[in-house]
């Protein structure tokens, strides 16, 4: 616990802009790809088939739209973002899967990993210093 402490400390403290930005990025991208699944029920439908068998199909259809819409603001804003990005890993683990099994969808399975990778960069790194978390932490 102490190094994730000692970690968050020197993100802190090393935090710049750019990152911050990476951050609203990514939260808008994902809020945008809810409201795109929400638009379209059946494209969302097609692209979970390929694990659809293996149950939970309906689950699913009713997690992601509004995981990524939440989850996005919560990015947006940078208020609990480390849950909010929690929330969106096992989409985005299922999003490279679905698009690697199959027909392989190339441009989309990058746009995955990415993605992905992205998500963990700031699971470990936190919301920085232009964010809703820091300011409630500094008005502690």
């Amino acid at each position: 616990m102490e190094n994730v402490k000692s970690l968050n400390k020197w993100a802190n403290s090393h935090t710049y802009l750019p990152v911050d930005l990476v951050r609203i990025v990514l939260g808008g991208f994902l809020f945008m790809k809810g409201v795109s699944f929400v638009t379209n029920v059946q494209y969302l439908h097609d692209l979970i088939s390929p694990i659809d068998k293996y149950g939970g199909g309906m689950f699913m259809l009713h997690y992601i739209a509004p995981a990524h819409m939440i989850g996005g603001i919560m990015i947006i804003f940078g208020l609990l973002t480390r849950w909010a990005i929690a929330a969106q890993l096992p989409i985005l683990f299922g999003a490279v899967l679905v698009n690697s099994m199959g027909r392989m969808h190339s441009e989309s399975l990058v746009l995955a990993i990415v993605v992905l990778l992205v998500c963990i960069f700031f699971l470990f790194y936190g919301s920085g210093k232009h964010s809703a978390d820091y300011y409630f932490k500094m008005q502690q």
